[in-house]
């Protein structure tokens, strides 16, 4: 079936199933209810009146847990009385002194620029939408983060740690710091806001809200 668009803007009408990749023309729904794919129903959307308060307090909290993560020690470990603290700087500057210079600028942009760029992004995401301003920025913002969401591995980068700590249970004795547990709500407050907030509620509630204030 081929669709004819008189607009660019005509795309907003529509939404594509990310499972089955059937598409849909967009509805209006009311407040608190979803509209699930006709094949697969998969979530397409939903309609939360609340959802720019719960994204800019969400976001808020993960940026702050995000900060204190990187500024206390992740882990001590002890070994015959010698102490070392590690903390995400840390072990990048060990990765650069030891010559792995790539590996290095790759670990520091999956799990501080792009994370930190990505709670930044919500948080003037939801701002500008609940000022109603700026149209345009934000939709650029929306552009920006879906291209570098998937590049987001605070996740992975915690478990990276869970599975070092194991091992190094047996050869010495480790200490968990304030940082390694910010981490770990962060990682969860990540997930959360991944699982609950699609970008595609994002992009309809960025219509509608700049649609009522033309009218």
């Amino acid at each position: 079936m081929i669709i004819k668009l008189e607009s660019e803007e005509a795309l907003d009408d529509y939404i594509i199933c990310h499972k089955c990749h059937t598409l849909h023309k967009k509805i209006i729904i009311k407040d608190e209810t979803k509209a699930l794919c006709s094949r697969c129903k998969m979530l397409l959307y939903r309609k939360n009146s609340k959802l720019i308060t719960q994204g800019l307090a969400l976001s808020i909290t993960g940026l702050i847990f995000f900060i204190l993560a990187n500024l206390f020690p992740l882990i001590k470990i002890d070994i015959l009385g010698t102490e070392t603290y590690i903390t995400i700087g840390s072990m990048l500057v060990s990765l650069v002194q030891s010559g792995y210079y790539l590996v290095g600028l790759i670990v520091l942009y999956l799990i501080v620029i792009f994370p930190l760029m990505i709670f930044l992004l919500y948080i003037m995401i939801f701002l500008l939408m609940h000022l109603q301003i700026c149209e345009y920025i934000v939709k650029r913002l929306l552009i920006l983060l879906a291209k570098i969401q998937p590049w987001h591995m605070s996740d992975i980068f915690l478990v990276s740690i869970l599975v070092a700590i194991v091992k190094l249970f047996a050869m010495a004795q480790i200490h968990i710091g304030i940082s390694f547990w910010t981490l770990f709500i962060f990682v969860i407050t990540d997930i959360y806001i991944t699982k609950n907030i699609h970008l595609g509620e994002l992009w309809i509630l960025k219509k509608d809200i700049y649609a009522s204030t033309k009218n």
